[in-house]
């Protein structure tokens, strides 16, 4: 019998995996997928999920894969463009966006090197239950074996459409409807940093990853989803060429070198995070637009917060539920206020806040404040303070 089963091995399974084992618990980690395999993503880590992998011994495994470091960002709005980077955390400032196939290996390799039982290609298809408690895992094995797991605790790091959080009737919380899609792909021979765009009803961005590509990502309204996705590259291409025309010219001169990918299901949400013998992580338990690249490092996040609160209690009934209820808790206290300045991003109103982005320019530091609003190195209480009001004053 396991201490622990987790579902799921990417981005908030395999850092919650390694987490527990490195605490001395017998841990089983199930993904259906076989390694490396690619996944949709917007890619980026900010700094805090950078500090994490540095915390966690991984940072210089991401580095020698091949990242390139991103330690400059622009944003251009309707009048108005700022240059500049977000805080450091924890000593890290520079930023990368890899390949999925690339991070979640090295995620996956660093819970083994814990020793945690890992097992590609295996695909849970129930939950085991004693009485109301869940009690394990039922699977199939990449032969077809169809086996059962017994364990303390079992974790759904099985991303938004979990199967855990429908097995358990885990109902959501806090919900808002989806207000954008988005499709995306790679060009090389595009010079570039990390840039966002924006104007009324559409969103870039421009994301350097591995093999000196870049990643170009589309915003529209969800009600233009239907539409879209019927004439993806035109819709594309009119989209880039509308809003920010220097990028059109310089990724006309490049070459695309994948497919296009894309979603219209960007669900919002925090659900019930926990229950006898289950907790949620991950995409699982809150789900957000993509448009703020929040997923990898809230997943990050949310992995040490869980394993912090479990600690040594994993074995005492009393302490566990305590443990889990203040995990719940600190979910919403640490990601409500990102959650909603994703749903105002993804409104695609720049208008709102153009007029105080534009007082902004020539004051370096609240600029970087600023930047670091969205990264998590500053909250927004923080960033209205007295020298930004004083430059709002101004005129």
């Amino acid at each position: 019998m396991y201490d622990v089963v987790v579902i799921g091995a990417r981005c908030a399974g395999s850092p919650a995996a390694m987490l527990l084992a490195r605490q001395g618990y017998r841990v089983l980690l199930l993904e259906k997928a076989r390694f490396p395999q690619d996944t949709l993503s917007s890619h980026y880590i900010h700094q805090p999920g950078v500090a994490m992998l540095a915390r966690w011994g991984l940072l210089d495994r991401l580095r020698a894969a091949g990242c390139p470091p991103i330690d400059h960002q622009s944003y251009e709005a309707p009048g108005v463009r700022l240059d500049g980077f977000s805080l450091p955390v924890e000593g890290q400032r520079t930023t990368y966006a890899p390949r999925r196939f690339v991070l979640d290996p090295i995620l996956a390799e660093g819970a083994a090197a814990a020793g945690v039982d890992f097992r590609e290609g295996c695909t849970v298809g129930d939950l085991l239950l004693d009485g109301d408690r869940v009690a394990g895992v039922r699977y199939t094995t990449p032969g077809g074996a169809e086996e059962t797991q017994r364990a303390r605790l079992v974790i759904g790091a099985d991303g938004m459409r979990s199967l855990v959080a429908r097995k358990v009737g885990a109902p959501s919380v806090i919900e808002h409807p989806r207000m954008t899609c988005t499709y995306y792909s790679y060009w090389s021979g595009v010079p570039g940093h990390f840039e966002l765009y924006e104007r009324p009803g559409r969103w870039l961005g421009v994301i350097p990853t591995n093999d000196d590509l870049k990643l170009i990502m589309a915003y529209f309204p969800q009600s233009e989803f239907a539409e879209v996705r019927t004439a993806v590259e035109p819709s594309f291409l009119e989209a880039v060429r509308s809003t920010a025309p220097e990028l059109y010219e310089r990724m006309s001169a490049g070459q695309r070198e994948e497919v296009f990918y894309g979603t219209g299901r960007q669900e919002n949400f925090f659900r019930k995070a926990y229950g006898s013998g289950w907790v949620l992580l991950g995409d699982a338990v809150h789900h957000k637009d993509s448009i703020t690249a929040r997923g990898i490092t809230d997943a990050f996040l949310q992995a040490q917060s869980l394993t912090d609160h479990i600690g040594d209690r994993l074995h005492d009934d009393t302490a566990l539920d305590m443990a889990l209820k203040r995990y719940e808790s600190g979910l919403t206290d640490s990601f409500l206020d990102l959650y909603q300045g994703a749903l105002n991003v993804a409104e695609l109103k720049p208008g709102r806040q153009s007029q105080m982005l534009q007082k902004l320019v020539g004051h370096q530091h609240l600029i970087d404040r600023y930047f670091s609003t969205g990264s998590g190195a500053c909250s927004i209480d923080d960033f209205y303070n007295d020298e930004l009001l004083a430059v709002l004053d101004q005129g």
